[in-house]
């Protein structure tokens, strides 16, 4: 199975992964969705199809969200009159990274505009791995107060030994999130589908994780993989038993710290206009953002 050549797109199946990962692989910008686990974990939710932009431009992803239609160019810009077909069929170009926005193949007729609830959110990998300073005081003490408590805790890489751990987490979260909706009149699952698929295929994905235990009980993960390059990290799940205070806190320095160094940044992907989320993010004081812009047609 090869992916077609545009004007025609193809589902997005699992049997493409060895054509799109090294191209994917090989983005510079970082976008946390440019990946071919990013894509293919979130097929559904999304509706995403794809098409090869040329014989050297990468690849074109069509997909929808909240009833309207959108394309997205992860390696390179599309010519004008790829650009005018695909608007002819979509309804904005989203993603748009600012290594395609400097190619300068963008003609009049289109806004392009910043996406912030799209921005990626980068830190230091060595910052979140040491919490040092007055900046980080509030988060290492919560650090702290959880190895006080918890002092039999452990760290396990994220392998076939410990995936059966990594989904009694999964469940437990669910279940948890379903009861705080439930009281809320929600109905939502979150992420829960694609994380579970993450954790089935993690064999067959360029994933790398890791599992916590306290005294010999899962109680939370973290998985993710390398971007631009190598040189980043992208947590793409972060699931943790909340009964435990300061679990989230631990994780994610725990987590950093047993990158290895040659991540010189961790990216913890958008907040998507979630203000609550988005102020979590900013008290790990990113040092950057990855900017993605949207293109409309006018």
């Amino acid at each position: 199975m090869n992916v077609p050549f545009f004007p025609d797109f193809a589902p997005l199946e699992i049997e493409l992964k060895n054509e799109l990962h090294p191209r994917l692989s090989l983005t510079f910008d970082g976008v946390s969705e440019f990946t071919f686990s990013g894509l293919y974990l979130f097929r559904k939710k999304y509706n995403y199809r794809i098409s090869r932009n040329g014989p050297d431009g990468g690849f074109i992803i069509s997909g929808e969200q909240n009833e309207k239609s959108f394309f997205m160019t992860p390696c390179a810009a599309p010519n004008q009159e790829t650009l005018e077909s695909l608007f002819a069929s979509h309804d904005y170009w989203k993603n748009i990274s600012e290594t395609v926005l400097k190619q300068n193949v963008i003609k009049k007729g289109i806004l392009i505009e910043e996406d912030r609830d799209n921005f990626d959110y980068l830190y230091y990998r060595n910052e979140l791995a040491e919490l040092s300073g007055k900046k980080f005081h509030k988060k290492k003490n919560h650090v702290n107060n959880f190895l006080l408590a918890y002092p039999d805790n452990e760290q396990k890489p994220m392998n076939k030994e410990t995936i059966p751990a990594a989904m009694e987490i999964l469940e437990r979260w669910r279940s948890d999130l379903i009861n705080r909706n439930a009281a809320s009149g929600i109905n939502n699952e979150g992420d829960y589908k694609a994380a579970k698929e993450a954790l089935d295929l993690f064999d067959s994905l360029t994933l790398k994780g890791s599992v916590f235990f306290i005294s010999g009980k899962p109680v939370a993960y973290c998985l993710g993989e390398s971007i631009s390059r190598g040189k980043m990290f992208a947590i793409h799940f972060e699931k943790a038993v909340d009964e435990y205070r300061g679990i989230y806190q631990f994780i994610n320095q725990a987590f950093a710290a047993s990158l290895p160094r040659f991540f010189t940044l961790i990216n913890r992907e958008q907040d998507l206009g979630n203000e609550g989320l988005r102020q979590a993010k900013m008290t790990y004081r990113p040092c950057a953002f990855v900017q993605k812009y949207k293109g409309v047609k006018i």
